[in-house]
């Protein structure tokens, strides 16, 4: 007989509080961080200890008295498992302890509904296992007040009935829907996962979403290659060494969101531990600069998401609907590029007009195939004008000979460029919807292929120009990489080691840069761009929202 899996007393108070993220947390394994989060872990850091006895009900004595932290007991009847921050015992009597960092509520009761239910539920399990419990305490850390609730009819029914609730979601494997312009949403770790007031302001257009309110993250990628370098871990810091002399450059992980190995750099097994304990992905590159995969954990845990894209990924029709909104947004933000970066003293009004045309064509293809065609006309037209957009010296009689787009490998220095930007785009990409759930080999215009990180290249075309084809532009008319910096082979043209620094910090700082969405019309990074893209296109496979809004600018 298949046992119920056992529903976290935690679960049950975030369903009465938002039932969107009690399914989030507990159904789909979603998880984010806050100031809240990490202050109301610093409280419990003393009752999430283990200490103290906690005997069983019929050894205990009538007049003794306990006090026991951080204890787990769970109910069978009513499915439902607790951890104890305290428990305390006198005269026979048991009572729990529940911590709350912030301070009591000023309402009739002394306590909000979901933090009763959840000392309510802790009640019951105790009485489960033979324990005289009649109340329970919340503590409220912030204004150091114990308030007393009583297990009285009423709140009893209302755990249970909430315990049967959750149930009853998780069984029917449906995601809640948003809250609608609720005050709790902004304090919420899970906003920018959940989406609430983008998700509604996509289904009826009338009320604009309130800024993305996320925690800022500072941790940037750390990329390595030097020839034959070692990274280590030494505390809480990696420790790269390069150079004969074993030069060492530290880096504290905590700053660190992912590390990108170029080439033949040895990374020792306990710092490849700690990376994945920390949920730092690492990302492998041959030294050319082609992206071979990436390290990580087992893996997102929310299967409904993956469900969701494999399913869509074998229906031709949304198939369809989806690479004609990913090759419309690239041809629209190629034609802006051009238009806002050319040398010229006259646009290019046939190129422009050519690729305006190029993206109606797009949006009325009835196949893949059409497609295809299509994108790849548009793409000899933009590159055909790429030059356009550079400038013709650097100061000294030299430039930059630019005649088209060739690859595999790169024959001048602005494809070598290109390429090695794409394939840092593909890497941030694959990263990125690993994180939210999606699987990055499964895509919808391009065809899966062995090795190929299908989706990853999907989503990546509207910020091939956005990104890497901007940044090209601005290193080259910079001067900050030269024609000098790039070593020419018979078969191909490659960057040299200094010049890939200074276009991976420029590609860095790229991302860094904040932009108005051109949805929502708040303010966001780049970097943040790619994650709210992601969970975007989630929210559309599950069906919460009727297109997906891919990102053109103006």
């Amino acid at each position: 007989m298949h046992q119920e899996e056992l529903i976290p007393v935690r679960m049950v108070n975030e369903y009465v509080y938002c039932p969107r993220l009690a399914y989030l947390e507990w159904v789909q394994s979603e998880w984010a961080e806050s100031a809240d989060t990490v202050d109301g872990k610093f409280v419990h850091r003393r009752v999430d200890r283990a200490s103290g006895d906690m005997p069983a009900a019929r050894d205990m004595e009538p007049d003794e008295s306990l006090q026991a932290r951080s204890v787990l007991l769970s109910s069978q009847e009513l499915g439902v498992v607790a951890r104890f921050d305290l428990i305390e015992g006198e005269d026979g009597r048991v009572v729990p302890v529940d911590y709350k960092r912030g301070k009591r509520p000023h309402v009739a009761r002394r306590a909000y509904d979901p933090e009763r239910v959840q000392l309510c539920l802790q009640g019951l399990i105790l009485r489960e296992h033979g324990y005289v419990c009649s109340e329970g305490i919340l503590y409220f850390a912030a204004s150091r007040e114990r308030v007393r609730v009583a297990f009285d009819e009423e709140l009893v029914a209302l755990a249970r009935a909430s315990v049967q609730a959750v149930r009853d979601m998780a069984a029917a494997g449906v995601l809640p829907e948003p809250l609608e312009d609720s005050p709790k949403c902004p304090r919420c770790s899970l906003v920018g996962i959940c989406l609430p007031d983008e998700v509604c302001f996509l289904r009826s257009r009338k009320d604009p979403p309130r800024p993305l309110a996320v925690a800022p993250d500072d941790a940037l990628p750390v990329y390595v290659q030097a020839y034959r370098g070692k990274v280590a871990k030494k505390n809480d810091e990696l420790v790269i060494t390069t150079g004969d002399d074993g030069t060492e450059t530290r880096a504290r992980l905590r700053d660190t969101s992912q590390l990108a190995l170029l080439g033949n750099v040895y990374l020792t097994t306990p710092c490849l531990h700690e990376l994945l304990r920390r949920q730092i992905p690492v990302c492998w590159y041959s030294y050319g600069g082609w992206f071979l995969g990436y390290s990580c954990t087992m893996g997102h845990k929310n299967v409904e998401l993956r469900t969701a894209q494999y399913q869509a990924s074998f229906d031709e029709r949304r198939c369809l609907d989806l690479a004609r909104t990913f090759v419309r947004a690239k041809i629209h933000n190629c034609r802006t590029l051009l238009r806002r970066n050319w040398r010229g003293e006259e646009k290019p009004q046939e190129v422009l007009i050519g690729l305006q045309e190029d993206r109606r064509r797009a949006g009325r293809a009835r196949s893949i195939q059409e497609l295809l065609g299509v994108e790849g006309a548009a793409a000899a037209r933009y590159f055909a004008a790429f030059a356009g957009m550079l400038r013709e010296d650097d100061g000294m009689g030299r430039g930059f000979d630019f005649r088209g787009r060739n690859r595999r490998p790169p024959t001048d220095p602005v494809n070598a460029l290109l390429s090695f930007g794409y394939a840092m785009l593909v890497r941030t990409w694959s990263v990125t919807l690993a994180c939210v759930g999606l699987d990055p080999y499964r895509g919808f215009y391009h065809q899966p292929r062995y090795g190929r990180p299908a989706l990853a290249l999907d989503m990546m075309e509207s910020f091939r120009p956005l990104v890497v084809d901007s940044c090209v532009v601005r290193v080259i008319n910079n001067g900050e990489i030269r024609p000098e910096d790039f070593i020419v082979r018979a078969t191909g043209v490659a960057l040299k080691d200094g010049a890939r620094r200074k276009f991976i910090a420029a590609f860095e700082r790229r991302l860094g840069v904040e932009i108005t969405h051109p949805v929502f019309s708040y303010r966001v990074s780049c970097r943040r761009v790619l994650e709210l893209q992601a969970r975007l296109l989630g929210r559309h496979l599950l069906g919460e929202i009727p297109d997906y809004p891919d990102l053109t600018t103006r």
